[in-house]
C-alpha cells in the first residue's frame, strides 16, 4: 500500500479545477469563438510557462523556487539533446495541438454528457498502453479500481448521454482527444527522467501552441473577442492561469512521482468535481444515483492507491 502524499492533494485540487473549468468557461464561449479563446489561453499559459522557466534559471536556488525548495525539482535541467528536441515537439503536437483540436471540435459535435463519459476512459487507456509498453506493471486492483471508476462514471453522467447518430462524429472527435492526452501521458514518462516538469511543459506547450495558433489565425484576426466582458476576460485567466498552467505543472509532476496510470486515475474525479460544482455554484438538482456513482468514482480511486502500482524495470542500457 502506498501512503498519501502532497502530490496526491495537489492532483486532487487540479482535479476540481478541471471539474470547474467548463462551468467557468461556457459563459465566455457565448461571446468569443472556441478556437479564438483556446488561442488566447494557449498564448496566455505558454507564455507563463517560458517566463516562470527563465526567471528560475536566472535567479537559480535563491529564486523564489530556490526559497520553496522546488529548484531542482521543477526547473533544474540539463541541456536538451537534438533527439529530445524532437520528443518534445512531438510531444506539443500530440497533447496540446492535436488534443486541443479534437476536444474543442468534439464539444461542438456532441453532447457535454457524451464527453464527460468518454474523457473518463483515459485512465483505462493510459494504463493500457503503460502495460504494453512495459513503463509499468499494473496490478489486480488497480484494474479493479479504475473498473468501479468507470461503472461510477456512467452512473453520473451515462445515463443521460444521448446515444444518436448526429452525435457520433463529435464522440469520435472526443475519443481522439482522449488518445492524444493518453500518448502525451505515458510518452512524456522518459523526458521526466532527465528533466523537470516545468522544462517538459513549458517546451512542449510552446510548439502546440505555434501550431494551433497557425490553425486558428482566422478566428483570431476576427475583431469581436476584444469586445468580450470582464467575466469572459477573468474566465480566460483563470483556465490559463489555472486550469492550464498549474494543473499541467502539477500533471507532469504528478507523472514523474506516481507513473503514467498512478496520475491518470486521478482523472476519474474530473466528473465528481463538475457535477458537485454545479450543484454548489449553480444550483443543479443532486440524484441520489449520482451520489452513489460518485461514490463508486472515489472507491476505485482509493482502490488504486491500495494496490499501488510498480515501474516496470528499466531497459538495459546499449
Amino acid at each position: 500500500m502506498r501512503s498519501l502524499e502532497a502530490i496526491d492533494g495537489l492532483l486532487l485540487l487540479v482535479m476540481v479545477i478541471w471539474g470547474g473549468n467548463f462551468s467557468v468557461v461556457k459563459a465566455a464561449l457565448a461571446e468569443v469563438s472556441p478556437q479564438a479563446f483556446n488561442s488566447l489561453r494557449l498564448l496566455l499559459a505558454t507564455g507563463l510557462f517560458l517566463a516562470v522557466l527563465q526567471l528560475s534559471r536566472r535567479s537559480g536556488r535563491h529564486g523564489v523556487l530556490g526559497r520553496l525548495g522546488l529548484h531542482e525539482t521543477l526547473a533544474h535541467s540539463p541541456a536538451l539533446t537534438i533527439r529530445e528536441w524532437l520528443a518534445v515537439a512531438a510531444l506539443g503536437t500530440v497533447g496540446h495541438l492535436l488534443y486541443q483540436l479534437c476536444f474543442v471540435g468534439g464539444l461542438e459535435r456532441t453532447t457535454a454528457a457524451n464527453s464527460a463519459l468518454i474523457v473518463g476512459s483515459n485512465p483505462v487507456i493510459v494504463a493500457l498502453l503503460s502495460a504494453l509498453l512495459g513503463l509499468e506493471r499494473i496490478g489486480r486492483l488497480h484494474w479493479i479500481g479504475t473498473g468501479l471508476s468507470m461503472v461510477g462514471i456512467y452512473l453520473v453522467v451515462g445515463r443521460s448521454s444521448e446515444i444518436s447518430g448526429a452525435s457520433l462524429p463529435g464522440d469520435l472527435l472526443v475519443l481522439g482527444s482522449v488518445g492524444c492526452w493518453a500518448i502525451y501521458t505515458v510518452a512524456s514518462r522518459p523526458l521526466l527522467v532527465r528533466h523537470s516538469p516545468l522544462v517538459v511543459t513549458a517546451y512542449s506547450m510552446a510548439f502546440g501552441t505555434v501550431g494551433y495558433v497557425a490553425t486558428s489565425w482566422r478566428a483570431l484576426r476576427d475583431p469581436s473577442w476584444w469586445a468580450m466582458s470582464g467575466s469572459a476576460w477573468a474566465a480566460l485567466v483563470f483556465s490559463a492561469v489555472f486550469a492550464l498552467f498549474v494543473a499541467y505543472l502539477v500533471w507532469y509532476a504528478a507523472i514523474q512521482r506516481l507513473g503514467s496510470a498512478g496520475t491518470s486515475i486521478y482523472a476519474n474525479l474530473v466528473p465528481v468535481a463538475g457535477v458537485a460544482i454545479a450543484v454548489l455554484w449553480l444550483g443543479e438538482p443532486l440524484e441520489l444515483v449520482t451520489v452513489l456513482g460518485a461514490g463508486a468514482i472515489v472507491c476505485g480511486v482509493a482502490l488504486t492507491k491500495v494496490g499501488g502500482r510498480g515501474a516496470a524495470d528499466p531497459p538495459a542500457e546499449e
